[in-house]
């Protein structure tokens, strides 16, 4: 089976080899879907082109050197910019209240927002010694607050904790390994805590994390969201970037995530 599909702008030509690969029970059936494959791809397309055009240029990212303990600026822990996606993240897993878990403190700014909702407690996930030594400052002002540090990576304390009305996930790779398989190989980030964020969640409770997506989900992303999450909504979020940012995210907006039990 071969297929060509043509603007002004590209050519998509696609050619199955196996006789095997989508075969339904009828050959309409198979032109249906495969058309269907190419026309969305197409229009990804058109929708790639569109946002690029507004990219900001941002700096190189080359440092892959682990980060477990390393000693980060405010700005290399998390840059102003992503604020206004920390405040859409914390409304989305506190609108309930209840019990909260954040994983990874960096310069607490989440948990500051975090805890500005009515939540019954607060457990934070971190794993850097300089990073746990500013939550100790940080948990000063929260004198009356049940708020705990968990220390250590989630992957090695995630069992040790309960379930949750809502799990804030916003880490970042650590090393590159990490940013290879999980970055540069997977949708987003994140898609390797989904699985934990399920077991985790409470019936009817809330998982946000970065998306990595600029204006809606792929059908990729969506379905490994329905692996393990009954349902989820969407908003796009607006973004003030600086032109030389020194992240992977270039676009305008971005999308937040609500995961649901």
């Amino acid at each position: 089976m071969k297929r060509i599909r043509r603007s002004n702008e590209f050519e998509i030509s696609l050619n199955i080899s196996d006789e095997d690969f989508i075969r339904p029970p009828r050959d309409m059936q198979r032109n249906a879907v495969v058309n269907r494959a190419i026309k969305e791809f197409s229009a990804d397309l058109v929708a790639l082109d569109r946002q690029t055009k507004k990219f900001v240029a941002g700096e190189t990212v080359s440092d892959f050197n682990d980060r477990t303990q390393a000693t980060l600026t405010d700005q290399e822990i998390m840059e102003d910019w992503q604020i206004p996606v920390m405040e859409t993240m914390a409304k989305v897993v506190c609108e309930k209240g209840g019990d909260i878990l954040e994983l990874g403190f960096g310069r607490g700014v989440a948990s500051d927002m975090i805890q500005a909702y009515d939540v019954n407690t607060h457990i934070i996930m971190e794993c850097n010694d300089v990073v746990i030594e500013r939550y100790k400052d940080w948990k000063l002002r929260y004198p009356d607050k049940d708020i705990q540090m968990v220390k250590g990576l989630w992957q090695d304390t995630i069992d040790s904790v309960g379930i949750f009305d809502g799990i804030f996930f916003h880490t970042y790779p650590l090393n590159e390994e990490e940013y290879m398989k999980y970055v540069n190989e997977s949708i987003t980030f994140a898609a390797h805590f989904f699985s934990s964020a399920s077991e985790h969640l409470k019936p009817g409770g809330a998982f946000s994390y970065f998306s990595n997506e600029v204006d809606s989900l792929s059908r990729e992303h969506q379905r490994e969201l329905f692996k393990h999450f009954s349902s989820f909504q969407i908003q796009k979020v607006n973004l003030q970037l600086p032109n030389d940012i020194k992240d992977t995210w270039w676009a305008e907006t971005i999308v937040v995530v609500k995961a649901i039990k």
